[in-house]
């Protein structure tokens, strides 16, 4: 059974009926991709011009938009130009929030901005260590930015002007994923997140439940065998068109594609439809007992 569920929605703000939103709600938390065809992030004419590489600061991957305070970072662009920019991706950022409350009602106020990022540079060929390689799969799990168990939900728009697609595969169920590693991850060293957060190297407590989903994260990248033999579906996002999953518990890979629009989100478990399919719970069970 293929893992790309598509949905016909073609307006940002159009709500489901209730049934829909639940089906749609069950196949997101199952680890399923939720693609809408038909559901465009429309850029204004004096918008165009930021589909370039030159607004990104040197040495940034992405621009990086915070909707909680209304900040743009990883940016050349200043004045009139910076202005644009920001209300441009900040402009995404809400339709994303529509979206999201409209196809999962059930998350309502319990859902929380993360980061946004506009990614206007070419995913194949860029070069990186492979613990940061996105076209390697994994899950995400961030290094700096402990989440305690939290869902990271994700919504990605393909707005590439020359009808390039973002090219993805989706690996096995996170279930398989953490059967063959988990046991591979060593024990968490006692005071480690206290020292870590103390130094700013960590904004928050990394929890336990952090400490394995970066290791599954890392080495789930660094063991070539499983990226040669694991399963794998490939799709290709065209352009104009919109996906949205669960980034920690979908196995995925980001192949090639330029010019991509990101909204991060994060939801607690206890706010989920079905809370089994995060992947805390099947980490608990795994280890018997709790992560965070």
């Amino acid at each position: 059974m293929s893992p790309i569920i598509t949905l016909d929605a073609a307006r940002w703000e159009a709500p489901l009926a209730p049934a829909a939103a639940a089906a749609a709600t069950r196949d997101l938390e199952a680890g399923n991709v939720l693609f809408l065809p038909q559901l465009k992030f429309a850029l204004a004419a004096e918008e165009q011009r930021f589909l370039s590489p030159q607004w990104l600061a040197r040495g940034a991957k992405n621009v990086s938009y915070d909707p909680r305070s209304s900040t743009l970072a990883h940016t050349s662009a200043d004045g009139a130009d910076r202005e644009q920019l920001s209300a441009m991706i900040a402009r995404y950022a809400s339709h994303a929030q529509q979206l999201i409350l409209n196809l999962c009602p059930h998350y309502g106020q319990h859902l929380k901005y993360g980061l946004t990022s506009f990614r206007p540079v070419e995913t194949r060929g860029r070069e990186t260590s492979r613990k940061k390689d996105d076209t390697r799969l994994h899950v995400d799990a961030f290094a700096s930015r402990p989440n305690q168990g939290l869902r990271i939900l994700r919504v990605f728009s393909n707005i590439n002007p020359r009808n390039e697609p973002r090219v993805w595969e989706i690996g096995e169920p996170f279930d398989a994923m953490a059967g063959k590693f988990a046991a591979r991850v060593p024990p968490q060293v006692p005071g480690s997140a206290w020292l870590l957060e103390k130094l700013g190297i960590t904004k928050g407590r990394r929890s336990a439940y952090d400490h394995v989903m970066l290791n599954l994260h890392d080495k789930a990248k660094l063991d070539d065998g499983y990226q040669q033999a694991t399963p794998r579906t490939h799709f290709e996002f065209p352009a104009q068109t919109t996906w949205l999953v669960f980034t920690d518990r979908v196995m995925h890979a980001a192949l090639a594609g330029q010019f991509l629009l990101e909204q991060t989100f994060y939801l607690p478990v206890a706010a989920m439809q079905d809370e089994r399919y995060a992947p805390l719970r099947i980490l608990e069970q795994i280890y018997r007992r709790r992560l965070a």
